[in-house]
């Protein structure tokens, strides 16, 4: 124990929101003192002191001075700054943990739509909170580069609270852990919150792959749990390009791939273009990787938050060279997104004509399928189905539309 040392975790900027600045110091006698500064202390200034009185115990520490600057945080904002005060104060294996939502307990699929993911810097609560309402299909909770070096540690917790607090609406809720080998102190604060996918940032071997398993799978040991954890890689360099069939191939967890392309036309030496000819056979190369493993192709986030038409044009041009999902930044960029990914009325309909000419050909007992003189192939079959699966989904087509007159 470290006494008159004060410990600090949080934003202490005042114009933060939903966000607190703790401090504590340490004593050997006196007991517990709690100082709190907020503009809702006549309404919640009780609970909030309860919880802190209770979190101290809960550690053991019965003489101590904390001091708390509220702007309107949550519960698991301001349990997850005081841990990460009390564990530079002490050396303790102990977690404290507030209530899981019994909604937030579910589990993803391997092959759902990952047409959107929407990132969020991981230490910083106030963007996490309604996240879930624009209906992105995966929220990234970031504890990579939005997060500082130093900033790190007070992020786990907030990131393991808001796993277990925050309502996502049905997102599949990912995070995007540290490059390793950091990236493995992440795990164990994800494991057993339900996380439901990791993203494992500058990826360029099977290797980190496999370390990242054999880590995911000592934390569900060790806490009991056996639901699905997926993974996507990001490959941000020209070796993990390279490399990006084996990392595909590496785990039956990964699920998906994503490119990096910031950090890739940097390790190239080049500049990023809105085009993106100087990034087109790396792009090619893993969505290749990607369709042989049987995964899906994630493109680069665009970074233009204020260029819809923009983001529309590559989204179109990522759909048209195989890709199944692409990275936002801004919740204003998500519906245009899932527009642009989702199936035109052509689509369907061709997929339409596919599908009751394969029923057709199958009833008939027929071993070829053709619409007028053209034949069709199984591939072919399979885009078909995959397209009317997304089509009713998506709402774009009605249930009965196999039974409904040509």
């Amino acid at each position: 124990m470290s006494e008159n040392k004060i410990f600090t975790a949080g934003d202490n900027n005042p114009k933060t929101r939903s966000d607190c600045f703790v401090s504590l110091e340490l004593h050997n006698s006196g007991g517990l003192k709690i100082e709190l500064k907020s503009k809702v202390k006549g309404l919640y200034g009780d609970s909030i002191i309860k919880l802190c009185k209770e979190e101290l115990t809960f550690f053991g520490i019965e003489n101590a001075v904390l001091k708390i600057t509220d702007t309107g945080a949550l519960d698991f904002t301001i349990a997850a700054r005081i841990e990460a005060v009390i564990k530079q104060a002490i050396d303790t294996d102990k977690d404290f943990l507030l209530d899981i939502l019994e909604e937030n307990k579910y589990s993803t699929e391997k092959d759902q739509f990952r047409f959107s993911r929407l990132y969020l810097p991981g230490n910083s609560p106030k963007m996490m909170l309604n996240a879930g309402v624009h209906k992105p299909n995966g929220i990234i909770l970031d504890l990579e580069d939005s997060v500082a070096p130093s900033k790190k540690q007070e992020a786990r917790f907030l990131v393991r609270n808001a796993l277990r607090s925050i309502t996502f609406y049905g997102a599949e809720r990912m995070v995007r852990i540290n490059q390793l080998p950091d990236g493995l102190k992440d795990i164990k604060y994800l494991v057993p919150h339900y996380v439901n996918l990791l993203l494992i940032p500058k990826c360029e071997s099977a290797e980190q792959i496999l370390q990242v398993d054999k880590e995911v799978a000592e934390q569900k040991k060790l806490c009991g749990f056996n639901y699905p954890i997926y993974y996507m890689p990001i490959l941000e360099n020209a070796l993990g390009i390279e490399n990006a069939f084996k990392i595909a191939n590496a785990s039956e967890n990964v699920v998906a791939m994503a490119i990096g392309l910031e950090d890739f036309t940097a390790d190239l030496g080049v500049r990023r273009t809105k085009d993106g000819k100087e990034s087109l056979f790396a792009r090619m190369r893993m969505v290749n990787a990607c369709k042989a493993a049987g995964i899906q192709p994630i493109d680069s986030v665009f970074s233009d938050v204020g260029d819809e038409a923009g983001l529309r044009k590559t989204v179109s041009e990522s759909k048209m060279l195989g890709f199944e999902g692409i990275g936002c930044i801004h919740p204003r960029q998500i519906a245009p997104i899932h527009e642009s990914f989702a199936p035109d009325e052509i689509e369907i309909e061709k997929a339409k004509k596919i599908i009751r000419a394969f029923n057709d050909a199958k009833e008939k007992g027929l071993g070829v399928i053709s619409i007028g003189t053209k034949m069709i192939d199984p591939p072919v079959v399979k885009r078909a189905e995959k397209i009317i699966h997304l089509a009713l989904e998506l709402g774009l087509l009605s249930k009965t539309w196999l039974f409904e007159e040509i």
